[in-house]
C-alpha cells in the first residue's frame, strides 16, 4: 500500500527491541495511512473477545510499519519523546512520518510479541493531533517517586489492560526518576504479567481452599485443562506440543514444565518462559474473583491449528477463555484425574499419565503430611 517514504498515519503503539541491549531499536508502529479504527492493530484482548482468527491477526499486524531508530536505554531524544506520547495515549496518535527508504513487505513472528510488519529507519516524525491521555496515566507518569510496580498495580486497578501497561513500562514512562529507562517489549510483557499476578496471589492466600474443579477451553489451537485442588497455593504448568506440527516435527509428543511452591519462584521460568507468567495471571484473576485458594495444575496442548506464533498474549487470553467456562466439580482427586485422562485421550489420543508422573505438584499433594492427620 505504501509507495513512498513519507506518509501520515495513526500510531497505536511503540515497540522496543532487545537486540544489542543496552543500545536498542525503538519503533513507532503505524499502518500505511490514517485509519478510523487504528486501535485494532494492537488490541489482543479485543481480538480474543471477538474470536479473531489467525489470518485476521496476521493481516492486521503485517500492515504495521515499524518506523524505528536506535538509542541507548537511558538516553533521550525527540523521537523517544514522541514514542512516549504514543505509549501513554488511550487512543492511536496521528503522526506524520518520514523514512529513509520505502518499506518492503516483511512478516516477523515469535512466541513473545504479536507479529510485526516491515521496518524502516526513521528520518523524522511529528505528532499532528493532541494525544488522548487519561488523568490516571498522567498521575503516575508525573510521579517520579512512585515505583514502576506500584504504578502498574495502580493502573491495573483502574482497569487498564496488560497490553497498555506493557507499553507504558517499555518506553520508560514510569518508575523512580533515576531508574526510568527503556525496557524491551518482550521483557516488559513478562514483567507486567508477573507483577500483577504476584499481587493477586498474595490476596488469594488468605482465602478458603477451592473444591476439586476442572476447567477446559481453547483459543487459536491452544487448549488448556486447568485442574484446581483444595490445597494451599502452588502452581505448575506443562506445555505439551502435539506431534507432526510446525512446533514439533517429531513423531512423539513433547512437553516442558515449570513449577512454583507456596512462596513463589526465585528464578525465571526457563522452560515455559513468558507463557508461564501469562497463564498464571489469568488463573490468579479467576481465583481472586472466586475468592478461593488452590493448588493449580495447568496443562497446555499446542496443536497444528496454531500454525503461526502470535505472541504471549495468546496464552493469557486462551487461559482467560478457559477459566470463563463452567467447571466440572469432583468429589476426589482420583475422580478428577481419571476425568482428565479420559478427556485428553479422547481429544488428543494421548496418555496423560506421561505428564502426571512428572508432576511435582501431584507428588507433593500425595506425600505431604497434613495437620488433619494429627488432629484425627
Amino acid at each position: 500500500m505504501l509507495d513512498k517514504s513519507d506518509f501520515s498515519s495513526s500510531s497505536p503503539a511503540p515497540f522496543v527491541g532487545y537486540y544489542g541491549y543496552p543500545n536498542v531499536n525503538v519503533g513507532i508502529l503505524s499502518p500505511a495511512k490514517i485509519e478510523k479504527k487504528a486501535e485494532l492493530y494492537d488490541a489482543p484482548r479485543y481480538w480474543a473477545d471477538h474470536n479473531f482468527k489467525i489470518p485476521e491477526i496476521v493481516d492486521l499486524r503485517s500492515s504495521l510499519i515499524n518506523s524505528r531508530f536506535k538509542i541507548e536505554v537511558k538516553k533521550q531524544n525527540k523521537f523517544l519523546e514522541i514514542s512516549k506520547e504514543v505509549g501513554m495515549a488511550s487512543k492511536p496518535v496521528d503522526v506524520e512520518l518520514s523514512l529513509d527508504e520505502k518499506p518492503r513487505f516483511k512478516l516477523k513472528v515469535d512466541s513473545y510479541n504479536a507479529p510485526m510488519g516491515p521496518n524502516a529507519k526513521l528520518k523524522n516524525v511529528q505528532i499532528t493531533s493532541n494525544p488522548k491521555i487519561s488523568h490516571y496515566v498522567e498521575k503516575v507518569v508525573d510521579d517520579i517517586d512512585l515505583k514502576a510496580k506500584n504504578a502498574i498495580l495502580y493502573l491495573h486497578k483502574k482497569e487498564f489492560d496488560e497490553n497498555f501497561l506493557t507499553k507504558l513500562l517499555s518506553v520508560g514512562n514510569i518508575g523512580l526518576k533515576k531508574n526510568r529507562k527503556l525496557v524491551p517489549t518482550r521483557w516488559s510483557i513478562t514483567a507486567t504479567d508477573d507483577m500483577i499476578a504476584k499481587e493477586l496471589i498474595e490476596s488469594i492466600k488468605d482465602y478458603k481452599q477451592a473444591d476439586y474443579l476442572a476447567f477446559f477451553g481453547s483459543y487459536l489451537g491452544n487448549y488448556y485443562l486447568i485442574l484446581l485442588f483444595p490445597e494451599p497455593w502452588c502452581y505448575e504448568l506443562f506445555e505439551t506440543y502435539m506431534p507432526k506440527t510446525s512446533w514439533n516435527v517429531d513423531e512423539n509428543i513433547n512437553f516442558m514444565t515449570d513449577y512454583e511452591p507456596y512462596h513463589g519462584r526465585k528464578t525465571y521460568a526457563e522452560n515455559c518462559v513468558g507463557g508461564y507468567y501469562a497463564a498464571r495471571l489469568s488463573i490468579a484473576e479467576k481465583l481472586e474473583k472466586m475468592k478461593k485458594q488452590s493448588s493449580v495444575l495447568a496443562l497446555r496442548f499446542i496443536t497444528g491449528e496454531y500454525a503461526v506464533p502470535l505472541g504471549v498474549w495468546v496464552v493469557r487470553e486462551a487461559v482467560r477463555k478457559t477459566m470463563k467456562n463452567r467447571p466440572i466439580e469432583f468429589a476426589s482427586k482420583e475422580l478428577m484425574l481419571k476425568y482428565a485422562g479420559l478427556l485428553i485421550k479422547k481429544k488428543f489420543n494421548y496418555d496423560i499419565n506421561n505428564i502426571l508422573k512428572s508432576s511435582i505438584l501431584l507428588r507433593n499433594i500425595k506425600n505431604q503430611t497434613k495437620l488433619s492427620k494429627f488432629l484425627n
